[in-house]
């Protein structure tokens, strides 16, 4: 079963980060029909998620949050949209808390080089715009 493991420090303290938790587990709960719950601790709060192909939890401490989720065989097909989906929602929360602290994003060589300032793209965005250009020239000369 593939996994997805999300890792995101803060600083808002446990107050906070249980409100944000709360937001959290009412969105999933409303938008993708997951069943939450929420078990306190003295010093982290633990929110379960499940519904049919996905089981996890959500460990929300005074300063991270650590979100592990197993998917099950249907759903693994689409563990990179799932993930990317949950990333954007829990970064969300907290932006809007104004407080996150990111981890830093791994990048190619390729994608870390500058585009050159003679107005030359990158490579992926040239090769994004000439398969734009040339499936729209080829839809227009099939059938014909």
């Amino acid at each position: 079963m593939p996994d997805i493991r999300i890792h995101r420090e803060h600083k808002l303290g446990l107050a906070e980060a249980r409100k944000i938790a709360g937001e959290w587990a009412c969105e999933v709960e409303s938008r993708f029909g997951m069943a939450c719950s929420t078990i306190q601790g003295e010093t982290s709060d633990t929110v379960e998620f499940t519904r049919s192909g996905v089981k996890g939890r959500l460990i929300v401490a005074a300063d991270h949050f650590d979100l592990d989720a197993k998917l099950g065989f249907l759903l693994g097909a689409f563990s990179r949209t799932i993930e990317t989906e949950i990333e954007k929602n829990l970064d969300t929360l907290l932006a809007s808390h104004g407080k996150a602290r990111k981890p830093p994003a791994t990048r190619t060589a390729a994608a870390k080089a500058p585009a050159r300032e003679t107005g030359k793209q990158p490579a992926a965005r040239k090769v994004a715009k000439a398969a734009t250009a040339g499936g729209a020239a080829k839809r227009g000369s099939r059938g014909a």
